[in-house]
């Protein structure tokens, strides 16, 4: 059904939902996914709305990508799960635990913060815009274009995974490119202030990363009462990919008090 997210699903056990970020996809969270569903679990690598697999849409915002996963959900027959979210997977995952408190076990929020955020992928969604399938016939062409835009090679690398094969000889991308940059400013929005969540809640932020400071905690505390925030070192953003087996011990001790 074109309305369910595509996912891919690993192992066995108690449910485990896994949002990647903006411009990500499920292939990102492979590797962790599998370390996930070795502790016990099935693991659900969701793609969400204008990403990876998952259907195109006009409409993109969070309460739309929250009822996703509740469709999602009704369809898999999911409950009792442990949800995990990165950056705006993170925000899909405050959005959805606090509209259905009785569905989530457990919130495991990945470096991002409750908070309204300003427009920052301006270069980014500049940068992919400009990529002109009928003259770049090649990854390696794509990423030499992206490099007069983006220095960062892993952020160019994270961005090239969304290349595929429309057909023999034609690149595109997965992402809804238009749609996304559109809406850009929808994922950086807050939620709403009177919004709570009272499950146990696992906030890990990057020590190099900046999106979640120490002044964060107070919002934090006021939407998720039972809620703890453990920090990767000298990590960025992208702290699962950086040093993906600290990120692993960390989720692993909260489950292993909290499940």
């Amino acid at each position: 059904m074109d309305s369910i997210l595509h996912s891919q699903i690993i192992g066995e056990g108690t449910p485990f939902i896994v949002l990647h970020g903006f411009l990500g996809m499920s292939d990102n969270w492979k590797t962790l996914g599998k370390k996930f569903a070795e502790l016990g679990y099935e693991v659900h690598l969701v793609d969400q709305r204008n990403h990876g697999r998952s259907f195109h849409s006009e409409n993109f915002n969070y309460d739309l990508m929250a009822d996703d996963l509740k469709t999602y959900c009704d369809h898999h027959q999911l409950n009792n799960m442990v949800l995990l979210g990165h950056s705006m997977g993170g925000k899909t995952a405050m959005e959805f635990a606090v509209r259905y408190n009785d569905l989530v076990k457990c919130l495991i929020v990945a470096d991002i913060a409750p908070k309204s955020y300003p427009q920052h992928h301006q270069d980014i969604l500049k940068a992919l815009s400009g990529l002109n399938f009928s003259e770049i016939k090649t990854r390696g062409e794509a990423d030499t274009y992206l490099g007069t835009y983006i220095r960062d090679m892993g952020t160019r690398q994270f961005l090239l995974k969304n290349l595929y094969w429309v057909e023999k000889g034609v690149l595109g991308l997965r992402i809804n490119l238009p749609v996304l940059a559109k809406n850009i400013t929808e994922v950086g929005r807050a939620l709403t202030s009177n919004a709570s969540y009272h499950g146990p809640t696992l906030f890990v932020r990057g020590g190099r990363s900046g999106y979640v400071d120490d002044l964060d905690e107070i919002s934090i505390k006021k939407h998720f009462q039972n809620s703890e925030i453990a920090t990767v070192g000298n990590v960025g953003h992208w702290l699962h990919a950086e040093n993906p087996s600290k990120f692993l011990e960390i989720i692993a001790n909260f489950l292993l008090n909290e499940v």
